[in-house]
């Protein structure tokens, strides 16, 4: 398991901070109808490669409390929601229209698919359940996107670095020192010894962003308050995944990455932060 995780871990970290810097390379290349220039172009579409594994597995969790997922319609909303910010550097339309009209059609489409394959069992349960995984997945991702446009690369990279490592300090500090359980109904590995581990990890972190990077108006103080706070969000986000997962009985999202399980494993904890860290940055820089 530890061994997969390093191999695994060292070439996701490796191909997404080239993704990223590459992505940023691209910044300008191309321009919207207003002639500004369009970012993210990259960044979009390995989220739209994220977003359908999410939801592939989202789906294959409702599976096996009996609910159904319906992923021609919640695959398409949840892309068309997770791209939000890079549609209006496109289309030359109000964001608040955009996400209407794209929230109206999945909430219509939920209900036509389900009049259409499952007439009238299991109405509420169905719906309900696909137009959480649209919120899942498209919403929360849609802050991901918003903050590599609006803030930049660098914001983007600390946002995630300092979540994703916040993981892995829990992880380590908790399998080496943990004795005191975190949260025992949701995750009994989870240890209060690992939340430390995870706080005291991201500090450190979201200190060195800020001293090595043009992170502009962030000081490290402000940085050590990011790091103790989006250390506690991150987890946060891994134990609500925890809880789709215990509720259908299943240790892993799926088996799609060898040592993590799947997608929806990795990035619990970056989906659920994003909005925050999206808050975060618009007071700060």
């Amino acid at each position: 398991m530890l061994k997969y995780r390093l191999i695994f871990g060292t070439l996701m970290v490796v191909a997404f901070v080239a993704l990223v810097l590459g992505d940023g390379l691209l910044d300008g290349r191309f321009a919207g109808p207003s002639g500004q220039g369009i970012r993210g172009t990259l960044f979009s579409l390995l989220l739209v490669l994220l977003v359908v594994a999410a939801q592939w597995e989202f789906a294959h969790l409702a599976a096996a409390r009996g609910l159904r997922v319906f992923l021609p319609v919640t695959v398409g909303a949840s892309i068309a929601l997770a791209l939000t910010w890079y549609v209006l550097q496109v289309l030359s339309i109000p964001g608040h229209v955009y996400v209407l009209a794209v929230s109206t059609a999945a909430i219509l489409g939920v209900f036509l698919y389900q009049q259409r394959v499952c007439g009238l069992a299991a109405v509420m349960a169905n719906c309900g359940v696909s137009l959480l995984s649209v919120a899942y997945c498209g919403v929360l991702a849609a802050f991901a996107l918003a903050i590599r446009i609006d803030f930049g690369i660098w914001a983007v990279l600390m946002y995630v670095f300092v979540v994703k490592s916040s993981d892995i300090g829990a992880y380590a500090i908790g399998r080496l020192f943990g004795r005191h359980k975190f949260s025992p109904r949701i995750s009994p590995g989870k240890t209060w010894e690992g939340m430390v581990g995870a706080v005291a990890v991201a500090v450190v972190v979201a200190v060195v962003f800020v001293g090595c990077c043009d992170i502009i108006a962030i000081g490290w103080p402000v940085a050590v308050l990011f790091g103790a706070g989006f250390a506690f969000i991150g987890q946060m986000g891994d134990l609500a995944e925890s809880m789709l997962k215990r509720d259908a009985a299943r240790k892993d999202s799926a088996a799609a990455v060898p040592g993590f399980g799947g997608v929806l494993d990795i990035v619990d904890s970056p989906l659920v932060a994003a909005p925050f860290a999206y808050l975060f940055f618009s007071l700060v820089m």
